[in-house]
Protein backbone atom coordinates (compact mmCIF):
# COMPACT_ATOMS: atom_id res chain seq x y z
CA UNK A 1 0.00 0.00 0.00
CA UNK A 2 1.50 3.32 -1.09
CA UNK A 3 1.10 5.87 1.72
CA UNK A 4 -1.01 8.93 1.01
CA UNK A 5 0.24 12.50 1.25
CA UNK A 6 0.47 14.01 4.71
CA UNK A 7 -1.87 16.81 3.64
CA UNK A 8 -4.77 14.36 3.60
CA UNK A 9 -4.42 14.10 7.36
CA UNK A 10 -5.56 17.73 7.60
CA UNK A 11 -8.96 17.12 6.02
CA UNK A 12 -11.86 14.71 6.29
CA UNK A 13 -14.33 13.50 3.72
CA UNK A 14 -16.92 16.22 3.08
CA UNK A 15 -19.90 15.84 5.42
CA UNK A 16 -22.46 15.64 2.63
CA UNK A 17 -20.39 13.00 0.84
CA UNK A 18 -20.61 10.76 3.91
CA UNK A 19 -24.13 11.63 5.01
CA UNK A 20 -25.70 11.33 1.59
CA UNK A 21 -24.12 7.89 1.27
CA UNK A 22 -25.98 6.98 4.46
CA UNK A 23 -29.17 8.53 3.10
CA UNK A 24 -28.85 6.55 -0.14
CA UNK A 25 -28.43 3.41 1.95
CA UNK A 26 -31.68 4.13 3.75
CA UNK A 27 -33.43 4.73 0.43
CA UNK A 28 -32.07 1.40 -0.84
CA UNK A 29 -33.71 -0.22 2.19
CA UNK A 30 -37.04 1.21 1.02
CA UNK A 31 -37.17 4.22 3.34
CA UNK A 32 -39.16 7.15 1.83
CA UNK A 33 -36.46 9.72 2.57
CA UNK A 34 -37.16 13.37 1.88
CA UNK A 35 -33.86 15.19 1.40
CA UNK A 36 -33.89 18.82 2.60
CA UNK A 37 -30.17 18.91 3.20
CA UNK A 38 -28.35 19.81 0.02
CA UNK A 39 -28.49 23.09 -1.91
CA UNK A 40 -28.58 21.68 -5.44
CA UNK A 41 -31.31 23.44 -7.45
CA UNK A 42 -33.95 21.02 -8.72
CA UNK A 43 -35.27 23.50 -11.29
CA UNK A 44 -34.05 23.69 -14.89
CA UNK A 45 -32.13 26.50 -16.58
CA UNK A 46 -34.11 28.72 -18.93
CA UNK A 47 -34.99 27.65 -22.48
CA UNK A 48 -32.62 30.30 -23.81
CA UNK A 49 -29.75 28.71 -21.92
CA UNK A 50 -30.60 25.20 -23.08
CA UNK A 51 -31.01 26.35 -26.69
CA UNK A 52 -27.67 28.15 -26.55
CA UNK A 53 -25.71 25.07 -25.53
CA UNK A 54 -27.54 22.85 -28.03
CA UNK A 55 -26.77 25.21 -30.90
CA UNK A 56 -23.19 25.73 -29.77
CA UNK A 57 -22.18 22.07 -30.00
CA UNK A 58 -22.66 22.21 -33.79
CA UNK A 59 -20.36 25.20 -34.30
CA UNK A 60 -16.91 24.81 -35.81
CA UNK A 61 -14.25 24.45 -33.12
CA UNK A 62 -16.77 23.82 -30.36
CA UNK A 63 -15.01 20.66 -29.22
CA UNK A 64 -11.47 21.98 -29.18
CA UNK A 65 -9.53 23.18 -26.16
CA UNK A 66 -10.69 26.61 -25.06
CA UNK A 67 -8.84 29.60 -23.67
CA UNK A 68 -7.87 29.49 -20.01
CA UNK A 69 -9.44 32.95 -19.71
CA UNK A 70 -12.72 31.97 -21.35
CA UNK A 71 -14.40 33.38 -24.42
CA UNK A 72 -14.12 37.18 -24.77
CA UNK A 73 -17.92 37.21 -25.16
CA UNK A 74 -18.32 35.46 -21.81
CA UNK A 75 -16.06 37.91 -20.01
CA UNK A 76 -17.97 40.76 -21.63
CA UNK A 77 -21.27 39.22 -20.52
CA UNK A 78 -19.95 38.96 -16.94
CA UNK A 79 -18.83 42.60 -17.06
CA UNK A 80 -22.26 43.69 -18.33
CA UNK A 81 -23.98 41.55 -15.69
CA UNK A 82 -21.98 43.22 -12.91
CA UNK A 83 -22.56 46.67 -14.38
CA UNK A 84 -26.32 46.18 -14.76
CA UNK A 85 -27.01 44.20 -11.58
CA UNK A 86 -24.43 45.61 -9.14
CA UNK A 87 -23.34 48.95 -10.73
CA UNK A 88 -19.77 47.60 -10.67
CA UNK A 89 -17.46 48.47 -13.55
CA UNK A 90 -14.81 45.91 -14.51
CA UNK A 91 -12.47 45.48 -17.46
CA UNK A 92 -13.47 42.22 -19.20
CA UNK A 93 -9.99 41.82 -20.67
CA UNK A 94 -8.07 41.93 -17.39
CA UNK A 95 -10.32 41.96 -14.30
CA UNK A 96 -12.54 38.92 -14.90
CA UNK A 97 -11.65 35.23 -14.93
CA UNK A 98 -14.26 32.53 -15.65
CA UNK A 99 -13.89 29.43 -13.46
CA UNK A 100 -15.14 25.86 -13.53
CA UNK A 101 -17.27 26.60 -10.49
CA UNK A 102 -16.57 29.04 -7.67
CA UNK A 103 -15.66 26.16 -5.33
CA UNK A 104 -12.66 25.48 -7.55
CA UNK A 105 -11.91 29.20 -7.37
CA UNK A 106 -11.41 28.91 -3.61
CA UNK A 107 -8.56 26.50 -4.29
CA UNK A 108 -7.11 28.62 -7.12
CA UNK A 109 -7.06 31.75 -4.95
CA UNK A 110 -5.57 29.91 -1.99
CA UNK A 111 -2.78 28.41 -4.10
CA UNK A 112 -2.09 31.78 -5.68
CA UNK A 113 -1.73 33.77 -2.45
CA UNK A 114 -1.01 31.50 0.50
CA UNK A 115 2.34 30.23 1.65
CA UNK A 116 2.75 27.43 4.19
CA UNK A 117 2.11 28.91 7.63
CA UNK A 118 0.10 31.91 6.44
CA UNK A 119 -3.09 32.43 8.42
CA UNK A 120 -6.58 32.68 6.95
CA UNK A 121 -9.59 34.29 8.59
CA UNK A 122 -12.60 32.01 8.18
CA UNK A 123 -16.20 32.66 9.30
CA UNK A 124 -17.72 30.48 12.03
CA UNK A 125 -20.29 29.41 10.90
CA UNK A 126 -19.26 29.33 7.27
CA UNK A 127 -18.72 27.23 4.17
CA UNK A 128 -16.58 24.20 5.20
CA UNK A 129 -14.50 24.37 2.01
CA UNK A 130 -12.70 27.49 3.25
CA UNK A 131 -11.18 25.41 6.04
CA UNK A 132 -10.42 22.29 4.02
CA UNK A 133 -8.68 24.20 1.23
CA UNK A 134 -6.70 26.26 3.76
CA UNK A 135 -5.48 23.04 5.36
CA UNK A 136 -4.67 21.39 2.05
CA UNK A 137 -2.35 24.23 1.00
CA UNK A 138 -0.56 24.20 4.36
CA UNK A 139 -1.98 27.46 5.68
CA UNK A 140 -3.53 27.94 9.12
CA UNK A 141 -7.30 28.45 9.65
CA UNK A 142 -8.12 31.21 12.15
CA UNK A 143 -11.83 31.50 12.87
CA UNK A 144 -13.80 34.66 13.48
CA UNK A 145 -17.12 34.44 15.27
CA UNK A 146 -20.44 35.20 13.65
CA UNK A 147 -23.42 35.29 15.99
CA UNK A 148 -27.12 35.90 15.70
CA UNK A 149 -26.81 38.73 18.24
CA UNK A 150 -24.41 40.58 15.91
CA UNK A 151 -26.46 39.94 12.79
CA UNK A 152 -24.02 37.24 11.62
CA UNK A 153 -21.44 39.92 10.81
CA UNK A 154 -17.88 39.95 12.18
CA UNK A 155 -17.08 42.15 15.18
CA UNK A 156 -14.23 44.15 13.64
CA UNK A 157 -13.29 45.76 16.95
CA UNK A 158 -12.56 42.34 18.43
CA UNK A 159 -10.64 41.29 15.33
CA UNK A 160 -8.47 44.40 15.40
CA UNK A 161 -7.32 43.54 18.92
CA UNK A 162 -5.92 40.22 17.71
CA UNK A 163 -2.49 39.57 16.21
CA UNK A 164 -3.26 39.54 12.50
CA UNK A 165 0.32 39.90 11.30
CA UNK A 166 0.30 36.45 9.66
CA UNK A 167 -3.16 36.73 8.10
CA UNK A 168 -3.10 36.80 4.29
CA UNK A 169 -6.72 36.11 3.29
CA UNK A 170 -10.11 36.72 4.90
CA UNK A 171 -13.07 34.76 3.56
CA UNK A 172 -16.41 36.51 3.53
CA UNK A 173 -19.76 35.40 2.09
CA UNK A 174 -22.65 37.83 1.83
CA UNK A 175 -25.39 36.94 1.42
CA UNK A 176 -24.11 34.59 4.08
CA UNK A 177 -24.19 30.83 3.82
CA UNK A 178 -25.63 29.14 5.85
CA UNK A 179 -27.55 31.84 7.76
CA UNK A 180 -28.93 33.93 4.88
CA UNK A 181 -27.78 37.17 6.54
CA UNK A 182 -26.99 40.14 4.32
CA UNK A 183 -24.45 42.92 4.74
CA UNK A 184 -25.32 46.60 4.45
CA UNK A 185 -23.26 48.99 2.36
CA UNK A 186 -22.01 50.58 5.57
CA UNK A 187 -20.79 47.18 6.79
CA UNK A 188 -19.03 46.56 3.49
CA UNK A 189 -17.32 49.95 3.75
CA UNK A 190 -16.08 49.13 7.25
CA UNK A 191 -14.75 45.69 6.38
CA UNK A 192 -12.98 46.95 3.24
CA UNK A 193 -11.36 49.63 5.39
CA UNK A 194 -10.37 46.93 7.90
CA UNK A 195 -8.77 44.82 5.14
CA UNK A 196 -6.79 47.80 3.84
CA UNK A 197 -5.55 48.68 7.31
CA UNK A 198 -4.48 45.09 8.01
CA UNK A 199 -3.16 44.44 4.48
CA UNK A 200 -5.43 41.40 4.06
CA UNK A 201 -6.90 40.07 0.81
CA UNK A 202 -10.66 40.08 1.36
CA UNK A 203 -12.59 37.56 -0.76
CA UNK A 204 -16.38 37.77 -0.87
CA UNK A 205 -18.06 34.56 -2.01
CA UNK A 206 -21.31 35.79 -3.55
CA UNK A 207 -23.43 33.07 -5.22
CA UNK A 208 -26.77 33.78 -3.45
CA UNK A 209 -27.39 37.45 -4.26
CA UNK A 210 -30.44 36.94 -6.44
CA UNK A 211 -32.32 34.27 -4.49
CA UNK A 212 -35.11 35.86 -2.43
CA UNK A 213 -33.05 39.03 -2.11
CA UNK A 214 -34.55 42.39 -3.07
CA UNK A 215 -31.23 44.23 -2.88
CA UNK A 216 -28.36 42.29 -4.52
CA UNK A 217 -24.98 43.74 -3.57
CA UNK A 218 -21.32 43.31 -4.46
CA UNK A 219 -18.42 44.27 -2.23
CA UNK A 220 -16.71 45.59 -5.36
CA UNK A 221 -19.25 48.42 -5.43
CA UNK A 222 -17.37 50.02 -2.52
CA UNK A 223 -14.95 52.72 -3.78
CA UNK A 224 -11.41 51.39 -4.24
CA UNK A 225 -12.40 47.94 -2.98
CA UNK A 226 -10.39 46.33 -5.77
CA UNK A 227 -7.21 47.34 -3.96
CA UNK A 228 -7.77 44.54 -1.44
CA UNK A 229 -10.85 42.63 -2.61
CA UNK A 230 -11.80 39.81 -4.90
CA UNK A 231 -15.32 38.55 -5.48
CA UNK A 232 -16.38 35.06 -6.46
CA UNK A 233 -19.72 34.41 -8.11
CA UNK A 234 -21.49 31.47 -9.68
CA UNK A 235 -24.34 30.58 -12.03
CA UNK A 236 -25.26 27.52 -9.94
CA UNK A 237 -27.96 29.03 -7.73
CA UNK A 238 -29.20 32.02 -9.71
CA UNK A 239 -29.64 30.17 -12.99
CA UNK A 240 -30.12 26.52 -11.88
CA UNK A 241 -26.82 25.49 -13.46
CA UNK A 242 -25.04 23.78 -10.54
CA UNK A 243 -23.92 20.79 -12.61
CA UNK A 244 -22.57 23.00 -15.39
CA UNK A 245 -19.76 24.22 -13.08
CA UNK A 246 -19.64 27.87 -14.12
CA UNK A 247 -18.23 30.50 -11.81
CA UNK A 248 -15.98 33.52 -12.06
CA UNK A 249 -13.75 35.78 -10.03
CA UNK A 250 -13.46 39.55 -10.37
CA UNK A 251 -10.77 41.90 -9.12
CA UNK A 252 -7.74 43.95 -10.02
CA UNK A 253 -5.57 42.79 -12.90
CA UNK A 254 -2.56 41.80 -10.80
CA UNK A 255 -4.69 39.51 -8.63
CA UNK A 256 -6.40 37.92 -11.63
CA UNK A 257 -3.05 37.28 -13.31
CA UNK A 258 -1.84 35.47 -10.19
CA UNK A 259 -4.91 33.22 -10.25
CA UNK A 260 -4.43 32.52 -13.97
CA UNK A 261 -0.97 31.13 -13.20
CA UNK A 262 -2.62 28.50 -11.01
CA UNK A 263 -5.70 27.84 -13.13
CA UNK A 264 -3.73 27.41 -16.37
CA UNK A 265 -1.83 24.56 -14.73
CA UNK A 266 -4.95 22.84 -13.41
CA UNK A 267 -7.44 22.75 -16.30
CA UNK A 268 -7.62 23.29 -20.04
CA UNK A 269 -10.48 25.71 -20.40
CA UNK A 270 -14.26 25.47 -20.09
CA UNK A 271 -16.27 23.63 -22.76
CA UNK A 272 -17.39 26.01 -25.50
CA UNK A 273 -21.06 25.06 -25.31
CA UNK A 274 -21.18 25.66 -21.57
CA UNK A 275 -19.68 29.10 -22.07
CA UNK A 276 -22.34 29.95 -24.67
CA UNK A 277 -25.04 28.77 -22.28
CA UNK A 278 -23.51 30.90 -19.52
CA UNK A 279 -23.66 33.97 -21.76
CA UNK A 280 -27.36 33.35 -22.37
CA UNK A 281 -27.95 33.00 -18.62
CA UNK A 282 -26.16 36.24 -17.79
CA UNK A 283 -28.32 38.04 -20.36
CA UNK A 284 -31.57 36.87 -18.71
CA UNK A 285 -34.33 39.44 -18.32
CA UNK A 286 -35.85 40.58 -15.04
CA UNK A 287 -38.68 38.10 -15.61
CA UNK A 288 -36.30 35.21 -14.93
CA UNK A 289 -35.49 36.45 -11.43
CA UNK A 290 -39.13 37.24 -10.66
CA UNK A 291 -40.38 33.79 -11.67
CA UNK A 292 -37.52 32.00 -9.90
CA UNK A 293 -38.22 33.81 -6.65
CA UNK A 294 -41.94 33.10 -6.87
CA UNK A 295 -41.11 29.42 -6.70
CA UNK A 296 -38.65 29.79 -3.83
CA UNK A 297 -40.91 32.16 -1.92
CA UNK A 298 -43.78 29.64 -1.94
CA UNK A 299 -41.42 26.88 -0.84
CA UNK A 300 -39.96 29.04 1.91
CA UNK A 301 -43.38 29.73 3.40
CA UNK A 302 -43.94 26.00 3.67
CA UNK A 303 -40.51 25.48 5.24
CA UNK A 304 -41.40 28.16 7.78
CA UNK A 305 -44.44 26.03 8.64
CA UNK A 306 -42.24 22.99 9.05
CA UNK A 307 -39.84 24.91 11.26
CA UNK A 308 -42.80 26.09 13.36
CA UNK A 309 -43.92 22.48 13.71
CA UNK A 310 -40.48 21.60 15.06
CA UNK A 311 -40.58 24.51 17.50
CA UNK A 312 -37.74 26.34 15.76
CA UNK A 313 -37.30 30.09 15.32
CA UNK A 314 -35.93 31.81 12.21
CA UNK A 315 -35.40 35.15 10.49
CA UNK A 316 -38.09 35.79 7.88
CA UNK A 317 -35.87 38.46 6.30
CA UNK A 318 -32.94 36.13 5.62
CA UNK A 319 -32.20 35.49 1.94
CA UNK A 320 -30.76 32.73 -0.20
CA UNK A 321 -31.52 29.12 -0.91
CA UNK A 322 -31.94 27.94 2.70
CA UNK A 323 -33.82 28.54 5.93
CA UNK A 324 -31.50 28.72 8.93
CA UNK A 325 -33.47 27.82 12.04
CA UNK A 326 -32.68 27.88 15.75
CA UNK A 327 -33.63 24.80 17.72
CA UNK A 328 -36.10 25.18 20.60
CA UNK A 329 -34.77 25.95 24.06
CA UNK A 330 -33.54 22.83 25.83
CA UNK A 331 -33.22 20.81 22.64
CA UNK A 332 -30.65 18.08 22.12
CA UNK A 333 -27.53 18.87 20.07
CA UNK A 334 -28.02 19.64 16.37
CA UNK A 335 -26.63 16.40 14.98
CA UNK A 336 -28.64 14.29 17.41
CA UNK A 337 -31.73 16.33 16.55
CA UNK A 338 -31.44 15.78 12.80
CA UNK A 339 -30.52 12.10 13.16
CA UNK A 340 -33.60 11.48 15.31
CA UNK A 341 -35.75 13.04 12.58
CA UNK A 342 -33.93 11.13 9.85
CA UNK A 343 -34.49 7.74 11.48
CA UNK A 344 -38.00 8.38 12.82
CA UNK A 345 -39.53 10.61 10.14
CA UNK A 346 -37.39 9.76 7.08
CA UNK A 347 -36.46 13.41 6.67
CA UNK A 348 -32.90 14.67 6.19
CA UNK A 349 -32.07 18.18 7.43
CA UNK A 350 -28.57 19.65 7.73
CA UNK A 351 -27.15 20.17 11.24
CA UNK A 352 -25.66 23.62 11.79
CA UNK A 353 -22.49 22.15 13.28
CA UNK A 354 -21.04 21.19 9.89
CA UNK A 355 -20.52 24.93 9.33
CA UNK A 356 -18.60 25.46 12.57
CA UNK A 357 -19.03 25.42 16.33
CA UNK A 358 -21.30 28.49 16.21
CA UNK A 359 -23.73 26.39 14.21
CA UNK A 360 -24.54 24.31 17.27
CA UNK A 361 -28.18 24.79 18.20
CA UNK A 362 -29.20 25.45 14.57
CA UNK A 363 -30.37 23.42 11.58
CA UNK A 364 -30.60 24.31 7.89
CA UNK A 365 -33.41 23.50 5.47
CA UNK A 366 -32.84 23.57 1.71
CA UNK A 367 -35.43 25.10 -0.63
CA UNK A 368 -34.34 22.79 -3.46
CA UNK A 369 -37.34 20.55 -3.02
CA UNK A 370 -40.89 20.64 -4.40
CA UNK A 371 -43.85 22.05 -2.49
CA UNK A 372 -45.46 18.60 -2.44
CA UNK A 373 -42.40 17.12 -0.74
CA UNK A 374 -42.35 19.88 1.88
CA UNK A 375 -46.06 19.37 2.55
CA UNK A 376 -45.38 15.64 2.96
CA UNK A 377 -42.61 16.44 5.45
CA UNK A 378 -45.03 18.60 7.47
CA UNK A 379 -47.63 15.80 7.50
CA UNK A 380 -45.10 13.42 9.03
CA UNK A 381 -45.19 15.49 12.21
CA UNK A 382 -48.97 15.77 12.49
Amino acid sequence: MIPTADRLNTVQEYYFSKKLREVRGLIAQGKPIINMGIGSPDLAPSENVLNAIQEAVLENGAHQYQSYQGLPQLREAIADFYKNRFTVTTDPTSEILPLMGSKEGIMHISLAFLNVGDEVLIPNPGYPTYTSVTNLVGAVPTYYDLTEENGWFPDLEILEKQDLSKVKIMWLSYPHMPTGATATREQFVKIVSFAKKQNILLVNDNPYSFVLNAEPASILSIPNAKEVCLELNSLSKTFNMAGWRVGFVLGREEYINAIIKVKSNMDSGMFYGIQKGAIAALESSDDWYVELNKVYSARRELVFQLADTLGCSYDRDAVGLFVWAKLPEGSVASEEFIDDILYKKDLFITPGTIFGSNGEGYIRFSLCITEDKIKEAIKRFE
